[in-house]
């Protein structure tokens, strides 16, 4: 690698660390807002002012498209409004650190049993370690409640990640994400005003409302992006696998939320099974892609020769799943591969 390709690389990391960094304490302004408008409340202030922002930013085309493609739009909406209501409600009865590694299980399951190689199956076990694990001992020191949103959420996390592909396939560019997440703005709307009534005309939960969308979904996914066009999307995949880490450290530090040294080691298991999937992908697909042509990709792939492929419209705006999207190999076009130049237009 050259100096310049690694100074690359090194900046592409550490917007990602700023990234989850944002998104962490966009989670922590969340919870200290639950009390005057509730964790529905704060889904909908949150997918309102994404959506907004979106709308703004990528003005969508609503016309060409026919019907199955609005209903791919109506329920990639519906999953997002229903994960995000979930992870917020379970955040309000468990540790910030506790609900997304609960949560990340949703994708990291789905890329197991999708995967063709029984080695995935190792990772599958590993990571149902760290879940026994998170119960420090003794899930009865976890809100049972809290513990069943969670797993709601990922499952909903998973869905998502299906719906995401799909919509990404089939509207070009982030037209699908803008659309669907305002889908998931109206859904949202009667819950979150039966939730947070009056509060929501008083300015400070507005501009807080404002504050944990932009932090949570615009620039996360803003430095997201950018950092795609300079490291694979593979590595990327394993910086996003230790978002349990991030937000164990962000409960700590913003929220005072202590964690038991079995729940540590269970986050930690959790990460590695994260890590295992994500390289066994990596490695599947490029066996899989050995000797065949390039693959058909969906409008606004993010294209890297040599390395991957990987769908920029999965749920990095919301969230951060060990993965997104389909992942296909494509082969170099000819010339030195140089994995970390600039592969977008």
């Amino acid at each position: 690698m050259t100096r310049s390709a690694r100074s690359g690389a090194i900046w592409a990391t550490s917007l990602v660390i700023a990234g989850e960094i944002c998104m962490d304490i966009g989670a922590a302004i969340a919870v200290l807002v639950f009390p005057q408008v509730g964790p529905l409340g704060m889904v909908m202030l949150r997918l309102v002012f994404s959506a907004l922002v979106l709308l703004v930013l990528t003005r969508p085309r609503v016309r060409g498209h026919g019907r199955s493609d609005w209903l791919s739009v109506l329920g990639y909406g519906t999953v997002l409004a229903t994960m995000n209501g979930l992870f917020y409600l379970a955040l309000d009865r468990l540790p910030l650190g506790v609900t997304v590694t609960i949560e990340v299980l949703g994708p990291l399951v789905l890329s197991i049993v999708a995967s063709r190689r029984a080695s995935a199956w190792l990772w599958a076990l590993i990571a149902l370690a760290g879940v026994v694990c998170l119960g420090g001992g003794g899930w009865d020191r976890l809100d049972p409640v809290g513990v069943l949103f969670a797993l709601g959420a990922a499952a909903s996390w998973a869905f998502y990640i299906l719906s995401a592909a799909r919509v990404g396939r089939r509207f070009p560019k982030l037209d699908g994400l803008a659309l669907a997440m305002t889908v998931g703005a109206v859904l949202s709307l009667p819950f979150g005003i039966a939730a947070a009534g009056a509060s929501l005309l008083r300015p400070e939960v507005l501009g807080l409302g404002a504050a944990v969308a932009l932090l949570s979904s615009t620039i996360p996914y803003a430095l997201e992006l950018i950092a795609l066009r300079r490291i694979p999307a593979s590595a990327f995949a394993i910086l996003m696998s230790m978002s349990p880490a991030t937000a164990a450290l962000a409960g700590l530090v913003l929220l005072g939320q202590e964690l038991t040294l079995l729940e540590l080691a269970g986050i930690a298991l959790v990460i590695a099974a994260g890590i295992g999937a994500v390289r066994t992908g990596v490695a599947e697909a490029e066996t899989s892609g050995r000797g065949s042509g390039p693959p058909t990709t969906a409008t606004g792939a993010l294209t890297v020769p040599g390395v991957i492929l990987a769908d920029p419209t999965g749920p990095l705006a919301i969230l951060n799943p060990p993965l997104t999207g389909p992942i296909q190999t494509q082969p170099p076009s000819g010339g030195p591969e140089e994995p970390f130049a600039e592969p977008l237009a």
